[in-house]
């Protein structure tokens, strides 16, 4: 079977996570040798690793939070700025405690071990492999890089359920998901023995029958469009269905109270995209360049396809438009970013585009669910796109990278477009289901122990004072 996928999991002499093993084209072809070099830690790579993660950051807090807290009515400003702000501190710890060890060490095709709980033996000495037969970051960073995405995982399910959840409740479910959804999904996508582990054709059975599940099978993913997006597109969308609909929707006008909030998160959540897409390629090279340029293109493109979509459709091309164009254009690339070239970004952007303005406008009333910030029309929708799509453009002769073999060391002559989009769709339709019950469950559960929504008092008066005693806004 030839090598194919994302990018993290453990070494297996050293149970080391590791990144992925599609290394692109563009990247030098090293000669096989008998011996595997001894993993040398770049400060370049190091470095950029830290900086990745920080941008990363900065998509949640503040990007993601302004980019949600515009869109609310202004009595609830202030609880969605404090659901996403507190769930990324919440996953954050959770991350450390259990969370990277049940998602990146061995023990199951579909779930980790308990090897690394509270980091046990995780040192600033301990490496983690990246791309590259002999080339490894500290696994602190990794560990830390890691982190960021199951926390704006979880913080993006916070728009679905927004101006109506109880703020415990929407904190209890943030951390069974994780543990039940976002982990396992992470874990099966995204972990293997690393390309060190990779000698010959016997080792490469090896290090298949140890990997995540769909690992195993060859889905794509670079970034996380399975992982992040999808995963937690469908939780939203079970949400808005189990919480019901928020008290006048369809009949009140429930218009973004600011517009300026909306956009200076959109902003700030491109900007922290690069770290999000170019920093998941582990190490600073060519392919990582790919990817930032890629994010690039494939947002622009999407804003510039939501807006004309837009127009034809209203006659007006609106700055909410454009903001959530953005966001559409930057989830449908994701997967994508370090497989594809400029032809690929351009037609994904531009795909998602439309298909995001169908998600929000279209899609959402044929589903009737009051979806409050449209988390499965962009990042469910947007997402679904941008997986099939990788499996098209992935392919060298559109200008992909095509599959890296780390037994031969080169990329593989082998690739077929079918082949590949089954591959993918076998991956978003594990995500959609199993995403799609543990939400399901998880709202059940809660909302029969200690109730999932808010008071029809409270929620008439906001949940900015009736949750937290405070106001975004003084008159």
């Amino acid at each position: 079977m030839t090598v194919c996928l994302a990018f993290a999991a453990a070494a297996m002499a050293q149970d080391k996570p590791a990144a992925a093993p599609d290394k692109p084209a563009v990247e030098a072809v090293k000669p096989a040798a008998a011996e595997p070099a001894k993993p040398k830690v770049d400060k370049g790579d190091t470095a950029w690793m830290l900086v990745s993660t920080a941008l990363v950051i900065l998509m949640t807090i503040p990007g993601l939070a302004l980019f949600y807290g515009g869109m609310v009515r202004s009595k609830n400003t202030l609880s969605v700025l404090m659901q996403v702000f507190v769930t990324f501190c919440l996953i954050a710890v959770v991350w450390v405690i259990y969370g990277y060890s049940i998602t990146f060490t061995g023990g199951g095709a579909f779930f980790g071990g308990l090897s690394k709980l509270f980091l046990s033996g995780v040192t600033g000495e301990s490496l983690a492999a990246t791309f590259s037969k002999g080339v490894a970051i500290p696994e602190l960073a990794f560990v830390a890089f890691q982190c960021t995405f199951a926390a704006i995982t979880c913080g993006l399910i916070v728009g679905s359920f927004a101006e109506r959840i109880k703020f415990s409740a929407a904190l209890v479910f943030a951390v069974l998901w994780f543990t039940f959804a976002y982990a396992p999904i992470a874990h099966m996508v995204w972990y293997w023995d690393g390309p060190d582990a990779i000698t010959d054709a016997k080792s490469l059975e090896v290090v298949t029958a140890a990997a995540g599940w769909l690992w195993q099978k060859g889905a794509l993913d670079f970034a996380g469009g399975t992982v992040v997006h999808i995963n937690a597109g469908v939780a939203g969308l079970v949400g808005a269905y189990v919480l019901g609909k928020r008290i006048g929707f369809g009949k009140e006008p429930m218009p973004p109270h600011s517009l300026p909030l909306t956009m200076i998160g959109a902003c700030l959540l491109w900007v922290g995209w690069f770290g999000f897409n170019a920093g998941s390629n582990l190490e600073a090279t060519g392919t990582a360049a790919i990817a930032f340029l890629n994010t690039i293109i494939a947002t622009a493109a999407a804003v510039l396809l939501w807006l004309l979509v837009e127009s034809l459709a209203r006659g007006k091309a609106s700055a909410l438009g454009a903001a959530s164009g953005a966001v559409a254009g930057l989830v449908a690339i994701t997967p994508a970013c370090g497989f594809v070239g400029l032809i690929g970004a351009l037609v994904i952007g531009a795909v998602a585009g439309a298909m995001g303005f169908w998600g929000v406008n279209g899609l959402k009333h044929l589903l009737g669910a009051d979806d409050s910030l449209d988390v499965f029309g962009v990042h469910g929708v947007c997402g679904i796109v941008g997986a099939l799509l990788t499996g098209v453009f992935a392919a060298p002769s559109l200008g992909g990278s095509g599959i890296y073999d780390y037994v031969a060391n080169k990329v593989s002559a082998d690739y077929s477009i079918w082949g590949q989009l089954i591959t993918q769709a076998t991956g978003v339709l594990t995500t959609v289901v199993w995403s799609g019950i543990v939400a399901f469950v998880v709202f059940k559960l809660i909302d029969l122990t200690m109730g999932l929504r808010v008071s029809e008092e409270d929620e008439r008066e906001g949940l900015d004072t009736t949750a937290h005693g405070e106001a975004a806004y003084r008159m």
